[in-house]
Formats: C-alpha cells, structure tokens, sequence
C-alpha cells in the first residue's frame, strides 16, 4: 500500500506599498500556493500643514506601525514614475524613500514594480484605468465592495508580487530589493517611530 502525502504551501504575508506624500496606501494578503485571502488594508496620511520632514517621519512611522501589527514577511512597492511636474516627483520620490527605508530597517524583503507591471498582473493589460484595478483587486481577493483607491492600488502591488513569485519560485532574500529579476543589496537606516494611520484589519477601507 502507497501512502501519498499532501504538503500544505507554505503562506506568506505580502505587504503591498502605493507610496504619496499626502496618502501613502497600504495592502496586506496572506499568499499560500495559488489562493489570496484578504488581511487588511488603509492609508497612512500625512498633514500637508507640516514641514516635509515632519510629513516623511509620519509615513516612516505609519508603515513601521503597519509591519509591527501585521507582521508581513515581504513587501512590495510600486516604483516612482516621472510627470511633467518635476517638484510633485521629487515630493513622491522621498515619500517612497521614506516608506522603503521603514520596510529595509525592519528587514524585509523588498520587490519593485511598475504601474504597468501591476495593472497587467491584476487586470489583464497595461491602460487599465484605476477603477478597473479596484474591481479586479475586490473579485481576486473576494471583497464585500471595491477599497478605495490608494488602498486598491497597494493590494494590487501586493497581488502583483504573489502573481510574479509564483511564476519565479521563490521571494527575495531578506534585505534585498527585487528589480526585474535582479537582487539588489539595500543598506538599513535608523529613524523614529510614531504616526497617525486610517486602517481597517478584515475588511477593505
């Protein structure tokens, strides 16, 4: 008599960053084999009456609070794209600095990807307009009704990199950031720890 046994895949909780100065989304999934199941999802915002520095600690500390309370094991953040306003970019590029060296200081495996890539990992194509991101994110993950917008964008970057590690086999190593197959070694920085999150665990905001 052969006796077979059935391995359960292994789950991993993947964070997924849509970085903003003034609201950085986030979305948090439980990954195990081919299935999704939703964990929570938010904003962190940050009040556009400060001085950036003051803006930067919130979201550095709004996503260290994140990964302290849900505990991720890898975390995914879409890349930074250039507009015609050079100003609002570099705002958006120290804000992802910002949210990136929080996920680095504790650790985490860090993927990149592109709006492109994202909107073709969940919808299907490349052009898809953000209420489509958000109703394929509510079909995938089995949602009541369609998150908001910065928080659909951060679990589609989460479902995005679930979709690409099952192709790949396997996640990035702990203190690496992932760019288009590569590994890239990330230093760790120190910075301090408090902010004011708008989350919601078991349901999406």
């Amino acid at each position: 008599m052969t006796v077979t046994r059935t391995t359960t895949p292994r789950t991993t909780r993947v964070l997924g960053i849509d970085p903003g100065l003034r609201m950085t989304g986030f979305g948090v999934i439980d990954v195990q084999g081919q299935k999704l199941r939703y964990v929570a999802s938010g904003c962190i915002k940050s009040d556009g009456s400060q001085q950036l520095p003051d803006r930067l600690h919130t979201l550095f500390a709004g996503v260290t609070e994140i990964i302290e309370t849900y505990q991720p094991d890898v975390a995914a953040v879409e890349q930074v794209f250039s507009n015609v306003n050079p100003q609002s970019t570099l705002l958006l590029g120290q804000a992802r600095g910002a949210a990136v060296t929080a996920l680095v200081v504790r650790q985490l495996a860090v993927s990149e990807y592109t709006a492109l890539q994202v909107k073709q990992s969940v919808v299907g194509h490349g052009k898809a307009a953000k209420q489509q991101v958000a109703h394929m994110v509510m079909r995938l993950l089995t949602l009541p009704g369609e998150p908001g917008s910065d928080a659909a964008d951060a679990l589609a970057c989460a479902i995005c990199h679930a979709h690409a590690t099952q192709g790949m086999g396997q996640l990035a190593a702990p203190g690496r950031r992932q760019r288009g197959g590569r590994l890239l070694a990330l230093a760790d920085s120190e910075l301090l720890n408090h902010a004011t999150i708008r989350t919601t665990a078991g349901r999406a905001a």
